[in-house]
């Protein structure tokens, strides 16, 4: 009941909202990073998220050209993946892998090469498609991260970390060159609020939101065993909490008319609303760009109906409370489903295969 109660007063907020949200002026043009710091099937959720990420705003109208994707790459045809070439981010979901661009994969997803692409310094990149964001003075910036973190650190697969004052310098740098009108960040990790707590200033025309606070943990979701429909087949969780709530927001919402401080109020509720535990998710930076429609961040491609297009079936796409486990704790959901499966199939052939030699 409680739960209901909250949902429904961050309805009537987002109704509310709608009727203040800033028009702007001309939006320029939208660009988007997208990164996944991870590698390995058992982060299979962080390279999801992105793919997910990558289909909301391919949908939205925005352009291949205007959109960074970095991501290892070793998940869609893993060994370990039961249906090769696809990633999805729910229980029976759509392939969210199709057609995403493979700009920096392997080894080129790292710091450095996130960095310059944001400042759009394509001498600063090393390998990949050299793709770097060229924006204007007009132009609209939304970064999107997804993996772990530490305080003050976001995890990267190759070479050095991300630390949170090397990101708050690029990010001074970028307002300084004045090559964007206004910038969305959201960070999905643990303690991903130190990233910005006390360091992002006001007045960069930035506006972030995070999964959890600067202290705690962040959650993973859609897990095996955990009653949400997950297939047996799979033995990692497919998706993560805070980003899973904004991705099937941005399914469902007609981004033409909710706000990002909309979408934050409900993506906070979800996210605490957890069946288990939850995250506090958080918001820094400067808040009137928080009144702006989603639309100049991610797209705003929209059905006849009115309703932004969905990849699933939206009856399925309820905001009810997820079951979640702890980030850290999800590498341990993988590797017991992994004794799980071995002790599932193998063992009873080796027992078939013993009584045969007797």
């Amino acid at each position: 009941m409680a739960y209901h109660i909250a949902n429904l007063v961050a309805i009537l907020l987002v109704a509310f909202c709608g009727l203040v949200a800033s028009k702007g002026s001309a939006p320029g043009t939208t660009w988007a990073v997208l990164i996944a710091g991870s590698n390995g099937y058992g982060n299979y959720r962080h390279q999801a998220d992105v793919c997910h990420a990558y289909q909301v705003l391919k949908r939205g109208g925005v352009k291949d050209e205007n959109i960074i994707v970095f991501m290892y790459d070793d998940i869609a045809f893993n060994p370990e993946n039961p249906h090769k070439g696809v990633i999805v981010n729910r229980p029976n979901g759509n392939n969210v892998y199709e057609g995403v661009p493979k700009d920096y994969t392997g080894a080129h997803v790292t710091a450095a090469n996130f960095l310059a692409a944001i400042l759009g310094d394509e001498e600063g990149v090393t390998g990949g498609s050299g793709k770097v964001v060229k924006s204007g003075p007009n132009d609209h910036i939304f970064i999107y991260y997804s993996d772990h973190g530490a305080p003050g650190i976001l995890s990267m697969p190759n070479g050095d970390d991300l630390y949170a004052k090397d990101f708050i310098a690029a990010l001074k740098k970028k307002y300084d060159s004045q090559t964007y009108k206004r910038m969305v960040i959201y960070v999905e990790a643990c303690e991903a609020g130190s990233m910005f707590e006390g360091i992002l200033p006001e007045g960069l025309n930035i506006y972030a939101t995070t999964a959890s606070d600067a202290t705690e943990s962040s959650f993973a979701t859609y897990c095996p065993d955990m009653d949400q429909g997950v297939p047996h087949e799979y033995v990692t969780c497919l998706g993560d909490l805070y980003s899973v709530a904004w991705l099937e927001d941005s399914d469902r919402a007609n981004l033409a008319k909710e706000t990002l401080e909309m979408q934050y109020y409900l993506v906070k509720n979800r996210t605490i609303s957890a069946k288990q535990y939850g995250s506090h998710v958080m918001q820094y930076g400067d808040s009137s760009v928080g009144e702006d429609f989603l639309s100049l961040y991610l797209g705003a491609r929209t059905s006849k109906s009115g309703s932004s297009t969905s990849m699933d079936d939206k009856s399925v796409l309820t905001m009810a409370p997820l079951a979640s486990v702890e980030q850290r704790d999800a590498d341990l959901v993988y590797l017991t489903q992994k004794v799980n499966l071995i002790v599932r199939y193998f063992i009873p052939s080796f027992v078939v295969l013993y009584v045969c030699l007797e």
